[in-house]
């Protein structure tokens, strides 16, 4: 792959969401990973039953929402770690690669940023934490229009900043419905299926299926 243009997805395509709960681990308990899947899960419902409904709050707001609703819902986790967990949730891990696979993208002469869901603090942070901010061109926030992927309007941000046809853009995400919500705008897309999930959206599919970000660096 060769383009001019890189755009990646933050949560989960760079940053492990995962990583704040695994922290906390050995005090959480068996029922880590149950409680770091709803965390998830819902963080993300309420973005897209938010945009369905016109009633925005940030990234973060729903972040604490989810957690609080996690930590109802796995009562063997100690309500006590709230704070621990959210702190944890502003400095995640980015995967292996990404340091590397971004600096060689860069130097081959591509542009990259980020569009994601997360408020542009937690992102500033996360992108800080990780040490990306010497290669990272630009990072988008859905908070610019008040609304969360995938309405097209998200996708729309970059193609309008950076005055490039969609064609131009090579979006990558690990996020099966964003590379879903990406390919119908126009971008090319790469979904980097870390965990290996099978497909879906078969009427908007992916260019490219890779297990990382690694396979970007392939030809350069």
């Amino acid at each position: 792959m060769n383009h001019p243009a890189y755009v990646f997805d933050a949560y989960g395509t760079l940053f492990d969401v995962h990583a704040a709960v695994r922290r906390h681990a050995s005090e959480i308990g068996p029922d880590g990973q149950l409680l770091s899947e709803i965390w998830r899960a819902k963080q993300l419902e309420y973005s897209w039953i938010r945009t369905l409904m016109g009633s925005y709050r940030d990234f973060w707001q729903l972040t604490e929402e989810a957690l609080d609703y996690a930590l109802k819902k796995v009562p063997s986790a100690d309500p006590a770690l709230r704070a621990r967990l959210l702190d944890a949730y502003w400095h995640l891990d980015c995967y292996p690669e990404v340091p590397a696979v971004l600096k060689a993208l860069k130097t081959h002469g591509a542009r990259l940023a980020i569009l994601s869901n997360g408020s542009p603090q937690m992102l500033e942070a996360a992108v800080r934490s990780a040490a990306l901010d010497n290669v990272i061109d630009e990072v988008f926030s859905v908070d610019a229009i008040a609304r969360f992927k995938t309405d097209p309007a998200v996708y729309d941000i970059v193609t309008l900043a950076w005055r490039l046809y969609p064609d131009a853009i090579s979006f990558q995400s690990s996020n099966r419905w964003d590379i879903a919500g990406a390919a119908k705008f126009g971008f090319r897309t790469v979904w980097i299926n870390r965990t290996g999930q099978p497909d879906e959206y078969f009427d908007h599919a992916p260019g490219l299926i890779l297990p990382s970000l690694d396979g970007l660096l392939v030809g350069q």
